[in-house]
């Protein structure tokens, strides 16, 4: 049977409970001991979205009834700016980043972690982990079509969408010897055109963030690709005043 993007979409929009129907573990995330790897692949056997991550927390968020304005969605960037400046994750902002994730898995998490909730913006932070192939190898088509139909879903749903930069890095320390500087500036420079032509607003962390070379600023990742607190504190100047704009 095959499928086009635009029965995909549709499908999507149709059954919103397909997705959110996945019984799994609530979210277990990585302890710190033992092998990373495995545990993330194990997640992927399960539930290959791992939409399970956030059930337990999705499920109190929406017996509070408080209202949501913005759904982070992402990877460990994102993940670890929760877990690093939770001070920034109030009035209305959530976090949903999977340590690991692909932008296939996070396709998967549209309805769940975002559609569900009802926010009014999205802001969506991927492709690392697509140039690292950590769901397998990926070509720059691949990780495109896939913010096109984040996109779409947010948008057929009335959710504004924020399309952000991929974060520079010199290398990625799981991936030894990949190049890494060049994928993620083509890919950022897709990502800006989408944006403009498909009337999401564009997060542009590089300013504070590149070194000038495409590596990250001394002092502002632990490893050259996870922000420290100071790295996230930089992201939030630039994000808080584009958050008060599409948010007012």
């Amino acid at each position: 049977m095959s499928f086009n993007r635009r029965t995909l979409i549709q499908g999507a929009f149709a059954a919103p409970l397909l997705f959110g129907s996945v019984s799994a573990a609530a979210k277990q995330p990585f302890s710190g001991k033992g092998d990373w790897t495995q545990w993330f692949h194990n997640w992927l056997l399960k539930d290959f979205g791992m939409i399970g991550y956030y059930a337990d927390d999705n499920a109190k968020l929406l017996a509070s009834h408080a209202p949501v304005d913005v759904v982070f969605l992402g990877d460990s960037i994102t993940e670890g700016w929760f877990d690093k400046h939770p001070s920034f994750f109030v009035n209305g902002r959530v976090g949903r980043g999977i340590g690991g994730q692909t932008t296939p898995q996070m396709v998967l998490r549209m309805m769940s972690d975002i559609v569900d909730l009802k926010p009014k913006a999205v802001h969506i932070m991927a492709g690392t982990n697509d140039i690292a192939g950590n769901t397998g190898p990926m070509t720059p088509k691949m990780t495109e079509d896939n913010f096109r139909v984040m996109s779409d879903i947010a948008r057929a749903n009335r959710i504004k969408v924020l399309i952000a930069s991929i974060p520079p890095a010199e290398a990625f320390p799981w991936r030894p010897g990949l190049e890494v500087k060049q994928p993620i500036a083509e890919l950022n420079r897709w990502l800006k055109n989408y944006a403009h032509s498909s009337g999401a607003t564009w997060v542009d962390y590089w300013p504070v963030l590149n070194d000038g070379t495409g590596a990250m600023k001394p002092g502002l990742a632990v490893d050259g690709v996870h922000p420290t607190v100071a790295g996230y504190e930089a992201m939030e100047t630039v994000i808080t005043p584009i958050l008060k704009r599409v948010l007012a």
